[in-house]
């Protein structure tokens, strides 16, 4: 019975991580190929249409979700190494993500050879929390970290409202890690640095994640953990409706009824993902538990096309993103503009003009199209991971 239920459990973590990354995926694409990505918020109530509001809206599913994953992935694989072990490797493994975040995710972004702005973004976030927990992990239990968690996502909008003299270190130190939407700051040889993702709530997330991990372990009843998933998904579910609905605490962007109810729905649903809010959490995270609990099983052919996805998160990211920007390279160079016009100084993405791009309906076949190019290659890499075993891979 024992080996089985392993099975399973990896399954379902890889099989709701998958999805996750083929709906990041088409933020990604809708970035570089949609037409108004560069021009228009997608959020903004007053020019965005349902059905843009909606591509953009569930992709904010995807960070949160893998923050948690990724916790729960944390306590798993650290079951058979000594505390020390787990630490260590927590630590290192944050380290190299924000390495490779700095280096190739930037360029990845910029396609700058001069990385005249080195962005920290989700990779950043992933590191830092990582290493936050692997501190934790050295010295405290599993059940401790979910406590001290869930008080950072539920009591981190609580700073929402400090205002520090603007641009003193503190103020600086507060965006960077707790409130920040974007904060760039110069670099000493005349380029910039970008914190595009905060730390403490992410932090939060992860450790809430790495908590919940014990509901994982091989002698955990699968039943009581399906039945926890479940109800706790649900209530995590209709707090958000209540916190949101109340519009007191939880999110600083309150919504409000809109000309129209499709407009009322978009602002409702509106919330804030930089840095994320406690509504945000808690409207994403509770779908993401009754997925958990309801994939615990699952072995049908779609839960077996994006367990394929899901066992390599890092590959399919890193990939993903470079094949992105060089599709869009070749599509932006075919397409009329010029080499100048494509690498222009100020572009912010290098090979993506700012009045580029194709209509929703397309960028969606494009998505589909790179998720499905990926599937083999994908497909392969994991097989050669569980073939090899070599520690390397452990980084990727």
């Amino acid at each position: 019975m024992t080996a089985p239920l392993t099975v399973s459990r990896i399954r379902s973590i890889d099989t709701v991580r998958g999805a996750i990354m083929v709906i990041m995926a088409l933020d990604h694409v809708r970035d570089f190929f949609h037409e108004s990505a560069f021009l228009a918020d997608p959020t903004d109530v007053n020019t965005t249409t349902g059905i843009l509001f909606f591509t953009r809206w569930i992709t904010h599913f995807c960070a949160p979700s893998f923050m948690l994953l990724l916790g729960i992935s944390a306590y798993l694989s650290g079951q058979n190494k000594t505390v020390a072990e787990r630490s260590s490797f927590l630590i290192k493994r944050g380290l190299w993500l924000i390495l490779v975040d700095m280096i190739f995710m930037t360029f990845g972004f910029t396609f700058d050879i001069y990385y005249k702005t080195i962005i920290l973004a989700v990779l950043w976030a992933l590191g830092t929390s990582m290493i936050v927990l692997g501190i934790f992990a050295r010295f405290t239990s599993a059940r401790v970290i979910l406590i001290v968690g869930l008080i950072i996502v539920i009591g981190h909008n609580l700073l929402d409202s400090v205002k520090l003299t603007e641009n003193s270190v503190s103020d600086i130190l507060l965006k960077i890690f707790v409130t920040g939407r974007g904060t760039f700051l110069p670099r000493g040889d005349g380029g910039t640095i970008g914190f595009l993702y905060v730390v403490i709530p992410w932090v939060g997330i992860m450790m809430s994640g790495y908590g919940l991990g014990v509901l994982y372990k091989r002698d955990y009843p699968a039943e009581s953990r399906k039945r926890i998933l479940l109800i706790s998904g649900l209530i995590i579910t209709v707090l958000f409706f209540v916190f949101r609905f109340v519009n007191l605490y939880g999110d600083p962007a309150h919504w409000a009824a809109q000309a129209t109810s499709t407009k009322t729905l978009i602002s409702f649903f509106n919330v804030t993902k930089y840095p994320p809010s406690l509504i945000f959490t808690l409207m994403t995270q509770g779908p993401l538990l009754i997925a958990l609990a309801f994939t615990e099983k699952s072995v049908n052919a779609l839960a077996r096309f994006f367990t394929v996805y899901g066992r390599v998160p890092f590959f399919f990211f890193m990939v993903h993103f470079y094949l992105i920007h060089l599709l869009t390279m070749i599509a932006v160079l075919t397409s009329g503009y010029t080499w100048a016009q494509a690498t222009d100084d100020q572009l912010f993405f290098k090979f993506r003009p700012n009045d580029f791009g194709y209509s929703l309906g397309t960028t969606y076949l494009i998505w589909v199209a790179i998720v499905l190019a990926l599937y083999f290659p994908c497909k392969w890499f994991g097989e050669y991971r569980v073939r090899e075993k070599k520690w390397w891979l452990s980084y990727l």
